[in-house]
């Protein structure tokens, strides 16, 4: 079985979006859509309602296109267990009281045992300073934490 990737909001959104004029995250989407043209079919992916329900915000004809790339992957469970997970993040301070839904995506990940998180929020999530507290709090409950990364990093 290949290995499991959470898809997480930012990378449905980089993958679909039209090009931004800034370089910077114009060269983001460029390196998504390669990604998910070339690296993909090596993984299982996997996603959540929180995806869904973030990727529905905003225009309609964009979240069309972002709930359209994602009813294609199958969804995991939010459980008892990834909502513990999900407030001990944010109790012990390993991601900020601000972020509850980052949380969730970390949670969901780890109670479901999938290997990465692939993401662009690199403000919370693929964030090196924060990194060690969200793993050592998801190991302190019993479970793996995923393995935290952008597209640039998940490659074979």
């Amino acid at each position: 079985m290949n290995e499991t990737v959470y898809i997480e909001t930012t990378i449905v959104s980089y993958l679909t979006a039209w090009p931004s004029k800034d370089l910077l995250r114009a060269a983001q989407q460029m390196a998504t859509k390669d990604w998910w043209e070339h690296q993909r079919n090596t993984y299982q992916l996997l996603t959540s309602e929180v995806v869904q329900i973030e990727a529905s915000a905003g225009d309609p004809a964009a979240a069309a296109e972002r709930i359209a790339v994602l009813n294609a992957l199958p969804l995991l469970p939010m459980t008892p267990a990834a909502r513990q997970i999900a407030r001990e993040l944010l109790t012990q301070t390993a991601l900020p009281a601000t972020a509850d839904r980052d949380a969730l995506h970390v949670a969901i990940a780890a109670s479901n045992g999938v290997e990465y998180l692939l993401t662009w929020n690199c403000r919370h999530l693929a964030n090196a300073t924060l990194r060690g507290k969200i793993e050592s709090v998801c190991r302190s409950l019993g479970y793996e934490p995923p393995i935290i990364c952008t597209p640039l990093e998940l490659v074979r």
